[in-house]
């Protein structure tokens, strides 16, 4: 067999990698936990139906991953943002989730996700030469 890289970015073959991930990884996690898979969004909404930001995440076997939260310049420290992580909490809670997990950059919004009981967990120093990216947990059990 005669294999090539390519550098292709394909819809096909991006949901291939996936699944065959996904089929992978199900082989070692408890059947209980098997298939639990949900994507989440929350957008937040002005009275014009504008979208002023959101959160975008997934709960994936016993925990939510937060990939997304932004809130627009202009609404921001008006506790929107709290208000769309209870959202996601309340979400994680009702999905039987164990914990929350997010990650952020120094510039961005560490001191928001501690006063919300996340707990550092790991960090990659030198991102973007003069930055520090925090991987974060909140334990719901």
């Amino acid at each position: 067999m005669t294999l090539h890289i390519t550098q292709e970015v394909n819809q096909d073959d991006k949901k291939l990698i996936n699944k065959q991930l996904y089929e992978f990884n199900l082989k070692h996690f408890p059947e209980d936990l098997r298939g639990r898979y949900k994507e989440i969004q929350l957008n937040l909404k002005d009275e014009e139906n504008v979208t002023r930001g959101g959160l975008l995440g997934e709960i994936c076997w016993n925990w939510l991953e937060i990939h997304i939260l932004m809130v627009d310049e202009k609404v921001r420290k008006s506790g929107f943002g709290s208000e769309l992580m209870k959202e996601a909490e309340k979400i994680a809670i009702e999905h039987d989730c164990d914990f929350i997990k997010v990650d952020t950059l120094s510039f961005q919004a560490l001191d928001f996700y501690k006063k919300l009981g996340y707990e550092v967990y790991g960090t990659l120093d030198n991102v973007g030469r003069d930055h520090c990216h925090y991987f974060l947990k909140k334990d719901l059990k």
